[in-house]
């Protein structure tokens, strides 16, 4: 991965980044063999990193004596995992670079581009584009504000539509407002068609399928009316955001696809509307080309396959650090790395991204109340009071019903509104419905105005669900979790007989025996049958799954045979858990019999 030249930048020499490398190593130990055939090469420096080629016991080793804090020892690093595992070990050093620019037409008059600013736009793409095959700067527009400059910058905006095919064209809101603020989809479908029609009149594409909402808003945390509005008007198939799953760390930002919109996680190059100027970036000059010349933002590329930037238009013009800073850090990868640098449209880097990553496909629901820059672009109308505060996960057959029945009698506990087609139970977190998103799981729960009550959802098929235990505690956190354990053997006569009751023709051709012995080689709907009768039955297996995500404090196991001798004392056990007031006296509301 790693080379070496020179760097043309007047501030940057070769001799300048081997001081800073040099300053960084620290001398060490090294104890030689005497055998003459263990020989060790310097790599980079006397003191700092060596290779042994296994002369004297046939094991190749790679030593680093200061750690890995310094850029160069990181290459170096993974150069190392590559050689030593014979490529195993390998990334590939293909990269891919996108860099949208956002806002155009938008800007406070004085901070906007002029003819000259949009003259070194087009020359500094023609560099980069002899670096980057195929690189275009993503002009994303606003066709509100177009002419609300002082003269200078209109005629600014008359020479970018004169060059309009020289750059690639996305759609943004036509006022710039968030799409999470819009509760009448109406309304945000009229905006989105004033903006296209705008661009369809002054020449500007129309087709890319590629948007990005302002403020990332509406993205994700999803804004259903958003992802409805963009499919009807412009046909969108690719977006992109920072704050999936959250803003930070980097590092760990994801990509998901939700109504057949393939939502891609967008990079930080550290460049906003408040550091149009140098002198307002913190930490000045120094700063900034220390994030380019090995910092974060060089190694945002080196460890990052595909690469989305985002910068406003307002970085193009004023100081230009918008352009100085994407010039530089492709000069710097292409002079101290081996990384095929490229660029392709953001359709193309959707495909290619989950392919790369096919488990990113599905979407995880984070509880939009958990993270603060979260709740601000999530629609003012949701609260996370409608969200349940414990979960009946199950499993089926061991009393869940019941247990749901009693709890709807405290005046505090509601349960969600009933699903035309699974009643009681949403089955939100396992099975096609998570996919239709947390709107429509928050729609089962309105909102309440007594403060002191408390939601509950009840899904006896969460129990064994294998995805269940990681997406509830992404949305529920907090949740208190409830289980009703009885004889594994009873549970699964009882789903049998169940089966039976429902006219289900195994049940009906098949004995019990027959059913919980079937093999592999039998046919598939008996082995399915077998499945349901003794899957929920492997009590530990599954909880252990549950407490991967979820403490044990927050879990209350049921003995389901004494839920049915002694309710009563079952339920008082289980609003303490809960804690819930009042007390409900079941002493007055139930009689066993």
């Amino acid at each position: 991965m790693t080379r070496n030249c020179s760097y043309d930048d007047d501030d940057v020499t070769y001799e300048k980044i081997l001081s800073s490398f040099l300053e960084s190593t620290t001398s060490w130990i090294r104890c030689d063999h005497e055998d003459s055939e263990n020989e060790i090469v310097n790599l980079g420096t006397d003191d700092a990193n060596e290779i042994d080629h296994g002369g004297f016991d046939n094991i190749q080793r790679v030593f680093f004596g200061s750690g890995l804090r310094f850029w160069l020892h990181r290459l170096l690093f993974l150069d190392a995992l590559s050689y030593l595992s014979h490529g195993q070990l390998s990334i590939s050093l293909n990269r891919y670079i996108l860099v949208d620019v956002d806002d155009i037409f938008v800007g406070e008059r004085g901070t906007r581009l002029r003819r000259e600013d949009v003259q070194a736009l087009l020359d500094t793409q023609e560099r980069i584009q002899s670096l980057v095959p195929g690189f275009k700067f993503n002009l994303g527009f606003s066709g509100k504000y177009f002419h609300h400059g002082n003269p200078e910058e209109n005629l600014g905006d008359d020479m970018l539509l004169r060059n309009v095919n020289k750059f690639n064209w996305f759609s943004h809101m036509w006022n710039h407002q968030q799409p999470h603020l819009y509760e009448n989809q109406t309304q945000l479908e009229f905006d989105m068609l004033l903006n296209k029609n705008f661009g369809k009149e002054h020449g500007i594409p129309t087709d890319s399928g590629y948007s990005v909402a302002p403020h990332h808003s509406g993205v994700y945390p999803v804004h259903e009316a958003l992802y409805a509005a963009w499919k009807k008007i412009w046909n969108i198939k690719v977006t992109s955001t920072e704050e999936y799953p959250h803003l930070r760390p980097a590092r760990l930002r994801r990509g998901f696809i939700h109504r057949n919109i393939m939502v891609l996680p967008r990079q930080t190059c550290g460049l906003f509307t408040h550091t149009i100027m140098i002198d307002r970036y913190p930490g000045g000059r120094e700063k900034l080309d220390e994030s380019i010349q090995g910092g974060e933002l060089f190694q945002t590329v080196v460890y990052n396959p595909i690469n989305i930037f985002m910068s406003h238009m307002s970085n193009y013009g004023n100081d230009r650090l918008a352009l100085y800073t994407f010039e530089s850090v492709i000069k710097f990868l292409r002079c101290w790395t081996n990384l095929k640098l490229t660029s392709a449209p953001p359709h193309a880097l959707a495909e290619k991204y989950f392919s790369m990553y096919p488990e990113e496909t599905d979407p995880v629901w984070g509880n939009p109340c958990q993270d603060p820059r979260h709740k601000k672009i999530w629609s003012h109308n949701k609260t996370c009071d409608q969200l349940p505060k414990f979960l009946v996960i199950g499993p089926q057959k061991t009393g869940t019903t019941a247990l749901y029945t009693f709890l709807s009698m405290h005046p505090n506990i509601s349960s969600n509104i009933h699903s035309p087609e699974t009643f009681e139970e949403i089955q939100f977190f396992n099975g096609r419905n998570y996919y239709r998103g947390l709107s429509w799981y928050m729609d089962f729960f309105p909102a309440s105005k007594n403060t002191t009550s408390q939601y509950f959802e009840k899904s006896a098929t969460y129990f064994d669900g294998e995805m269940v235990p990681k997406r509830a505690h992404a949305l529920l956190p907090q949740a208190k979790l409830v289980t009703i354990l009885i004889s594994p053997a009873k549970r699964a006569y009882s789903w049998y007989q169940h089966m039976r009751s429902h006219q289900d023709p195994v049940a009906l051709n098949y004995t019990f025996y027959d059913v919980i012995t079937a093999i592999d080689s039998s046919p598939k709907p008996l082995r399915d049958l077998r499945n349901r009768c003794l899957n929920p039955g492997r009590y530990s297996q599954h909880l252990e799954r549950w407490l991967l995500y979820y403490p044990q404090q927050q879990l209350h196991i049921i003995d389901g045979e004494q839920l049915r001798l002694s309710p009563i004392e079952i339920m008082d056990q289980l609003q303490k858990f809960i804690k819930i007031v009042p007390l409900y006296d079941y002493n007055t509301h139930l009689r066993y019999v």
